[in-house]
């Protein structure tokens, strides 16, 4: 039996074409296969069906594919990856930022597609498998594991899953360089180690999140040319 079976993907395209391609291929890798051809038929059957993961195209009549993201993550933190006929840089950020987990461009071949489905499915069972834990950084910053949120300040903000996952291998291996490589890796997927702008992007999000100050840091530390260090919260005077 293939690890994706009984995985149940969400495919939301209003091209027909482009749905039935992407339905032969994921159900010859084992995985199971629902439609929606627009936005609000998209939110009822993430409510509906639960889906593991949602393909989810931008370009659609009525309701695109940023402002039903939006709404799906209003109240779910289903994996979604973003399919669109854009490469502009701004379009991914902007994907991104709406709490997307991976972006393709079209066209994509079928080997690509399931390779990115394969990596995120991934990522988001090992963001389960991670030791729960709650851990104290200093006075102002604490954070909980289990829970996917840090205080700050005594201010609760929630982690997505990315930032989660990120936080969680930085802490892990506070007072230790990281490089780029790693972390993408690591966090991402071993397919991800060219996508410097993914990290680059969660950093930022990060620090937004937790910094006193995010232009100059105090916890999640640039190694210039290496990647990232979590300062060593253990040591009395890191």
């Amino acid at each position: 039996m293939k690890a994706s079976e009984q995985r149940l993907i969400l495919v939301v395209d209003d091209v027909p074409k482009m749905t039935r391609f992407i339905r032969m291929n994921l159900e010859l890798e084992g995985y199971r296969v629902s439609e929606a051809i627009d936005g609000m038929e998209a939110l009822k059957k993430v409510r509906d069906e639960l889906p593991d993961l949602v393909l989810l195209d931008v370009m659609m009549p009525e309701m695109d594919g940023f402002e039903t993201l939006e709404h799906i993550r209003e109240r779910s933190n289903v994996p979604v990856i973003m399919l669109t006929v854009k490469g502009e840089e701004e379009d991914k950020v902007r994907g991104l930022e709406l709490g997307a987990d991976d972006y393709v461009t079209k066209p994509f071949s079928a080997r690509e597609l399931t390779s990115r489905i394969k990596a995120l499915l991934r990522r988001t069972e090992m963001s389960t498998l991670m030791e729960k834990t709650l851990v104290e950084i200093d006075d102002r910053l604490s954070i909980d594991f289990q829970r996917h949120e840090a205080w700050v300040e005594g201010e609760r903000t929630k982690l997505r899953p990315t930032e989660h996952r990120l936080l969680y291998h930085l802490v892990n291996n506070a007072g230790w360089v990281m490089s780029r490589e790693t972390l993408l890796s690591k966090v991402w997927g071993p397919e991800y180690r060219d996508e410097i702008q993914y990290l680059r992007l969660y950093i930022n999000y990060l620090r937004q999140k937790i910094e006193v100050n995010p232009a100059e840091p105090r916890y999640i530390l640039t190694e210039r040319g290496i990647g990232y260090r979590f300062v060593d919260y253990r040591k009395d005077d890191p």
